[in-house]
């Protein structure tokens, strides 16, 4: 009897780059429960790897993940929605401290779009679309397509996305800061994972407080935001890879860092 393949395929891509492929095919990797706990999972583990620096995650040709499973969705009344376990593994996902670059070929829809907005960086293919048309079966997104999506696009087309269900093109979304940057159909990957290498190279703690940083500007007042930010900035102060990234600019080498 034939075992059913992984639906999460697990690689380490690159010296210190980590790949997570969603691999549902059948189901246009739709993010069944069981397939986004996998990938919480997997985050919870790069988190404590020290040899993991980036994570790069990507879906197939034609999906990067095309929403949550319907036949979930259908099965639940309120209670089974207030119940659901879902929200605490998007934490997880949302929780993870290192730099999450998503590599987008396709359609990326729903709780696939609420994912990518989980992404400190998105590559896009030509011809990728992003979308939340949860509105098409009677309920709104849940994960973050009316809270986070409205911060990175704006108001009106967040609103045209949700009440409509209109996606955006790849062009649309880099316009709208939704995506870093646009390539050939077929290159996201190759891109996202150069792009993870290059941060890979770079000092660890640096990355995570920089990408910490950067998120609480949309969760906190500019106030709080800016004691947050010289706190962060003066920890550094105390590791080891600032000693050595002063010392190699002196020096006028390439820095070795230890992420210490």
């Amino acid at each position: 009897m034939n075992e059913a393949p992984d639906i999460l395929l697990i690689e380490r891509a690159a010296t210190n780059v980590l790949l997570l492929r969603l691999n549902r095919p059948e189901k246009r990797n739709a993010l069944a429960t069981d397939l986004l706990g996998r990938v919480a999972d997997a985050l919870d583990e790069a988190s404590i790897d020290p040899d993991v620096r980036t994570v790069v995650i990507t879906g197939s040709d034609r999906f990067f993940a095309a929403g949550a499973d319907i036949n979930e969705l259908a099965s639940r009344d309120t209670a089974g929605a207030l119940a659901d376990p879902r929200p605490a593994i998007w934490a997880r996902i949302r929780g993870f401290a290192k730099p999450l670059i998503a590599a987008v070929e396709g359609w990326s829809l729903g709780a696939g779009n609420e994912l990518v907005m989980c992404c400190d960086l998105v590559i896009a293919a030509d011809g990728a679309k992003f979308g939340q048309p949860e509105t098409n079966l009677g309920i709104i997104p849940g994960a973050g397509g009316t809270a986070t999506l409205p911060r990175l696009v704006g108001r009106s087309r967040a609103m045209k996305m949700v009440l409509l269900g209109d996606p955006l093109s790849a062009r649309e979304a880099l316009d709208a800061g939704l995506v870093a940057e646009v390539v050939d159909q077929g290159q996201a990957l190759a891109v996202a994972l150069a792009l993870a290498s290059r941060i890979a190279t770079r000092a660890p703690l640096a990355m995570q407080q920089g990408k910490a940083m950067i998120r609480a500007a949309f969760e906190t007042h500019q106030s709080a935001h800016l004691l947050l930010e010289r706190q962060a900035f003066s920890a550094l102060f105390g590791t080891a890879d600032k000693r050595e990234g002063t010392t190699a600019f002196f020096e006028k080498r390439d820095p070795q860092w230890s992420g210490a």
